[in-house]
């Protein structure tokens, strides 16, 4: 796999996958760090005299209504105002017209095409890596780069199928990732702790699975936690858990197989019969164990801490992790914005701007499109 700088871009007409998937509220950007930490990949590109046209997604395309909510016209404003240069929007990714467009386009100018995944609706072309589609997209470009690590765990014809068509290389961004999320892959320092939360134990539960028997502690937290507790029989009222019966019994059994490593929360805060956040008695607990660690990676918060009243927990643990002095590495998405939110953002280790990626890395060291990148 090359890196972006190890190729000759020298006034070349450049397709380059970026990750511009970010928060939206009523078409307001609520952060933007995932647009920042492209701004060298891009830069570099200008500097070489290249005409840029941007691919990403943004949300999932499931109708007509999805698409209206989900175009990245407003990401384009915010990129122009970061990088310091016009950039073109493209209000469609596909056809005749949009070729034109993107052909006319002047070495030193950027475009940025409308989402990627707009080609998901009626049929599912992008996310199933539809090769004409991919083939389409790399008719627009003399070469493909990818700086898009948060969507490598997925092969999307703008991720993985158009590497099979044009000469292709890894950006700034990318590059960072993989270098300093490997210490979490290979030759770990022990003791190495794991923070799990988020939602739905049932979309992390492989990943458990699999970060067990490299981790010396998991510390549980959100819903995942609920889970966890449920099935050791605790009564979780309305929490958010999950209510599949053969996910439970997994659950059960890793307790009983792992019960030196899996660590539960002891205390909460509820509101009307429901868990929404973790008590400082278990941010108490959980320190002791960080503290004994030489490496932690977080993925997920404490609970919803998007709401004023159950940020309590999330904000105390990255305090705790801040204070710890260790080598904290920080997963992407919703991680990255509760750092962001409580200003750690210059505290640990490394913030990755993975979600899914980032887990999927740690635990098994491949990424479907990545592989696709190798080739």
């Amino acid at each position: 796999m090359k890196n972006i700088d190890s190729i000759d871009l020298k006034n070349k007409k450049v397709v380059i996958r970026l990750d511009y998937n970010v928060p939206m509220d009523n078409n307001v950007i609520s952060d933007n760090s995932k647009i920042v930490k492209t701004i060298p990949t891009l830069k570099y590109l200008l500097d070489n005299n290249c005409r840029i046209c941007i691919l990403s997604h943004l949300g999932r395309i499931k109708s007509e209504e999805d698409k209206e909510k989900n175009t990245l016209k407003y990401v384009a404003q915010e990129l122009a105002n970061l990088l310091e240069v016009p950039v073109k929007f493209v209000d469609e990714c596909y056809g005749d017209e949009v070729k034109k467009i993107v052909d006319e386009a002047l070495n030193g100018e950027v475009l940025l095409l409308e989402n990627t995944r707009y080609m998901d609706y009626p049929e599912k072309l992008e996310s199933n890596n539809d090769l004409d589609l991919a083939k389409y997209w790399a008719s627009l470009g003399e070469v493909y780069i990818n700086d898009a690590f948060g969507t490598l765990h997925r092969a999307h014809a703008s991720t993985a199928g158009i590497a099979k068509f044009l000469p292709h290389a890894v950006g700034f961004l990318v590059a960072k990732e993989l270098s300093n999320l490997n210490i979490l892959i290979k030759d770990t320092p022990h003791p190495f702790t794991v923070f799990m939360g988020g939602a739905k134990v049932d979309d992390k539960l492989k990943i458990i699975k699999t970060l067990l028997p490299k981790c010396d502690y998991l510390l549980l937290g959100g819903g995942i936690a609920n889970s966890f507790l449920k099935a050791r029989g605790a009564n979780v009222g309305e929490s958010l858990a999950t209510n599949d019966e053969e996910i439970l019994k997994e659950l059960k059994d890793l307790m009983v197989k792992y019960k030196e490593k899996i660590v539960l929360p002891v205390d909460f805060t509820m509101d009307d019969g429901a868990i929404y956040d973790l008590g400082l008695k278990t941010i108490d607990l959980y320190q002791k164990y960080i503290n004994e660690s030489n490496i932690i990676f977080v993925n997920g918060t404490c609970g919803k801490f998007e709401d004023e009243r159950f940020t309590e927990g999330t904000k105390e643990l990255l305090r705790v992790l801040k204070e710890s002095g260790k080598d904290v590495y920080i997963g992407g998405g919703d991680t990255a914005s509760s750092v962001k939110k409580f200003g750690y953002e210059d505290a640990f280790k490394f913030i990755s701007s993975g979600g899914g990626a980032t887990l999927e890395y740690i635990a098994d060291g491949k990424l479907e499109a990545l592989e696709w990148l190798d080739k």
